[in-house]
Parts: C-alpha cells; structure tokens; sequence
C-alpha cells in the first residue's frame, strides 16, 4: 500500500439555524457520538429553553422602562406647555375629498396669529384640519418661549411607543441568541472537521490501496 491517502469526505453540515429540532439527536445513544456533538445538544437545548426566558424579561424590563420614560415625559409636557387659541391669517388648503375620513385625519401647514405667554401677538405655523377659512379658530400649545409645540403625548401613542420597544427587546435577544449558536456551530464544526481529518488520515493507509 503506498501513495497518498485520498482526501476525507466529512459528514453533512449541520443546520445553522437558533435551535433546530433535529440538533436534539445528539441526546439519543450513539457509538458514533464525539464530545463535540453532545456539547452542541446541550447548547441546543440551552438556547431553546432560556432564549425565549430571558425574551421575555427583557421584553418587560425594556417595556417598563420606556413607559416610565414616556409618560414622565407626557407629564412634564403638560405642566410647561399651554393651550391657547390661534386664528388663522389664510386659508387652509382644501382636501381632495371634503367630507372623507381622510381629510378628518389630513392636517395641511396654515400660518396662524396667537397671543404667547408675555402677551406678545405672533405668527407661526402649524397643522391644522383642511379647509379652513381665514379668520377660524384652532388650538396650539405653546412653549414657555411662546413657540408652537407638539401636544402633549396621549395614552395611545405612549402605550404604541412602549409596545415598540417592548418589541425591539425582545427579537434583540432572540437574535442574539441566534448568532451565539451560529457561532458556537461554526467553531464546533470546524474542530470536527480538523479532527476527522487527522483521523483519515491515520486510518486511510491501513486499509486504503492504489495501483
């Protein structure tokens, strides 16, 4: 027997993905088992147990926070801001579809006059509903500087802003957990492959002839 022993054929690679189903069969009894694939199982299961777990707190904790944060934010707008009355100088421009539910959700930018807080008469701009004439009233908060500022926040837009980042907590720990695994994979797969190698080729002259 003589030459060189023809090159290893490794085994199929296994699924990249957070944790695959059939990752588990690592658990079943094997003779063919390496250290190598009981680790990966173990870190399979690991990963299907706690990353939904600690999704989950992360979802509250962050969920918590930001609806602390939004509603003392919502309370502080309230009590530096007041509502005033302004008139418009012109007339807003007109929808498309008067009358539509559209246009009672549309704001169009309308240049109004208002008193600010000193007592000084001033123009801005800000949205109002279309249609409009000139001379109509609507209703502006204003700043302690007398400057037209967005309302303060509702209930619903706190509540939509919190569930988002409530969201965002929870898929960056799942995707966490996914680039864990895929790495751990990677390293593991790379270990076997140098192992299988050194293998064959301590087995393949034994056995293996060539013309």
């Amino acid at each position: 027997m003589s030459g060189v022993p023809p090159p290893a054929q490794p085994p199929d690679p296994p699924h990249h993905g957070l944790v695959h189903p059939l990752s588990l069969w690592r658990w079943r009894h094997n003779p063919l088992y390496r250290r190598t694939d009981r680790l990966q199982g173990r870190i399979a299961l690991a990963m299907l147990l706690l990353v939904p777990i600690l999704g989950l707190g992360a979802m509250f904790a962050i969920g918590d926070t930001a609806h602390r944060h939004y509603r003392a934010a919502a309370e502080h707008q309230r009590q530096t801001l007041r509502l005033t009355t302004a008139v418009l100088t012109h007339d807003a421009p007109d929808h498309p579809e008067p009358g539509s539910a559209e246009a009672r959700e549309n704001r169009y930018p309308a240049t109004v006059r208002y008193t600010d807080p000193d007592g000084r008469i001033r123009t801005a701009e800000t949205d109002v509903l279309p249609g409009l004439s000139a001379g109509s009233s609507v209703d502006v908060w204003v700043d302690a500087d007398g400057v037209i500022a967005e309302p303060p926040m509702p209930a619903e837009q706190i509540r939509s802003r919190t569930m988002g980042w409530a969201l965002v907590g929870f898929l960056t720990v799942t995707l966490a957990g996914a680039a864990a695994y895929r790495g751990v994979s990677v390293v593991l797969r790379r270990r076997n492959l140098a192992q299988w190698d050194a293998k064959w080729a301590e087995t393949a002259p034994r056995w293996t002839t060539f013309p």
